[in-house]
Order: structure tokens, then sequence, then C-alpha cells
């Protein structure tokens, strides 16, 4: 799932090209310890239902499936117990992501959140909160196939720059709109690839591609594109709208690791139809 772009406001000082580069001199840099430590304190806040437990900054905002609510409401308003998270830290720009799988219960959901983070505390705050009408959605295969990976910090020489990992992402969604960006992304094998739930490899194939699947005649473009790196875990996040403004707005995150794709997980709210649109009795790509 992806689209092409132009330039893009990350939701905080720096404002960011579709290359993904900071434009923003005073950037601070962060660590990966204070960023993680804030991480931590929301995933407690999360499955206490309390976001008062978190460092919230002053002026702190909250975009939950791309619109501004108050902090308790949407997510917020239950506790919510985290069978399986997964954290990717940007210490470049002080962003964080976290993957978050809530499998159990009446309402399962799979989250992303990002945080933009100033002097240890929370300046915004943007989740993308799926759930049973949301693409592919299965949280209980989500929960299974991606907690099975493997994704640890990489040695130096398996590791790409912030630039190719960009380069990456962005080829990837720009196939989406123009197919010949196809023999740009850097295909890896063995790769598998995570949509709502929706796994590439069930047959346990010893040589998947997360090239199965990939639309050979869309023209939608994914616009509104944000990232957040982790050159340390080969990692890119990128959050973007397909087609226009809060439709079906998505997630992609990507795993390099010496240079090629490893892994993909896309989590995609339908904003328009269950779905997205796709007949639930279709099946997805394998």
């Amino acid at each position: 799932m992806v689209r092409p772009i132009a330039l893009v406001v990350l939701w905080g000082s720096a404002i960011v090209l579709q290359t993904g580069s900071a434009v923003s001199a005073d950037a601070a840099k962060c660590s990966r310890e204070s960023l993680q430590a804030v991480v931590d304190r929301y995933l407690a806040a999360l499955s206490q239902g309390k976001p008062s437990l978190m460092p919230l900054a002053a002026h702190a905002a909250y975009m939950e499936n791309r619109n501004e609510i108050p902090f308790g409401q949407g997510i917020w308003k239950t506790p919510l117990a985290v069978d399986f998270q997964r954290s990717l830290l940007d210490v470049e720009t002080c962003q964080t992501f976290a993957e978050v799988i809530h499998a159990n219960g009446d309402e399962p959901h799979v989250i992303g959140t990002r945080l933009k983070i100033q002097d240890h505390k929370i300046l915004e705050m943007e989740s993308l909160v799926a759930g049973k009408k949301d693409w592919l959605f299965n949280a209980a295969d989500f929960l299974k196939y991606s907690s099975q990976e493997k994704w640890d910090m990489l040695p130096v020489e398996k590791q790409s720059n912030r630039q190719t990992l960009l380069d990456a992402a962005n080829a990837y969604y720009d196939t989406f709109g123009d197919y010949s960006s196809f023999s740009r992304v850097p295909w890896g094998i063995p790769c598998v690839r995570i949509e709502g739930g929706a796994y590439t490899n069930r047959k346990n194939d010893p040589n998947p591609t997360c090239a199965v699947g990939m639309p050979k005649d869309s023209s939608v473009k994914i616009i509104n594109r944000h990232y957040v790196i982790d050159v340390d875990m080969g990692t890119i996040v990128g959050f973007e709208d397909f087609g226009a403004d809060k439709q079906n707005p998505d997630i992609h995150e990507f795993r390099l690791e010496n240079g090629k794709l490893r892994y993909v997980h896309a989590i995609q709210v339908c904003t328009i139809q269950p779905n997205c649109g796709l007949p639930l009795s279709k099946k997805p790509p394998q």
C-alpha cells in the first residue's frame, strides 16, 4: 500500500520533505534510553486507560485516526491490555513509534502510535487505531506473526543509513501510483508482509518475497507521508493517507537488513467502506 508526495509537516518543529530530511537546524538529539523511557510510560498509561500517567507537555496534542481529540477520548476511554508491543526510536528527530496489539476481548485492536518528544515530555501523540472493520483486520493473526519475527538491533555492517531507508519507503509507496517504481524497491528474500493480520507466507515458503500482491494497475497516490526512522533497528515507519486527506489513513513499517527488505507491516483504517471496499470473502495476498 503506497503513493507519492510533495511536502509534509512533521507534527512538531521539523519540516520534512519527500526525502524525509529534517530542515530544522535546532532539532535536538535524544538518546535511545530517554526515548524508550517515555514509550514505557505511554504503554503503562494505555494499559490503565489513564493518559495522566504520561509525561505530557503543557500543550500536548493528540491525533487519533487523523483527527485531533482530547486526551481521555477515543481509545483512551477504557484500559487496554497490551498483548504485544514493539518500539522503534528515532534519536535524530526525538520521535518514537510503538506497534501495539490488543488481541483479546470484545474489541481487539492493532495500534500504531508516534510520539514527538521534547525535553523528556510528549509534545505530540499520533495514533492509528485499527479495528474489526479495517483493512484485512485480524488482531490474533497480527499478534501471532509479528511476535515471532526478529526485529533486533542490527550490527553496523547490516544497517542502512537514513537516506537509504527513506528511498526504500518512498519507492515502495510510489509503486502504488506508478508501477515503474517497482524496480527501485530493494526487494529482499526472505521477506514477509503482514497487512492488518493477513500474512504473505502462511505456507512457510523458505524463500518468501514481499513483492507478492503488489498492485500493477493502481493509480492511487499516497500523500501526507511523514516518517519515524530507527537506523539501529534498520526500520522506517511511514504515516500517510491513500489518495486524499484523512482517506484510509495508513501506517507501513519497513525493516531492512543488509539494505534489503526483510519485514513489512501495514495497518490501515478504512474511512469510506468496511475493509476499504474489498469484499470480506476475498482472500488476502498469499
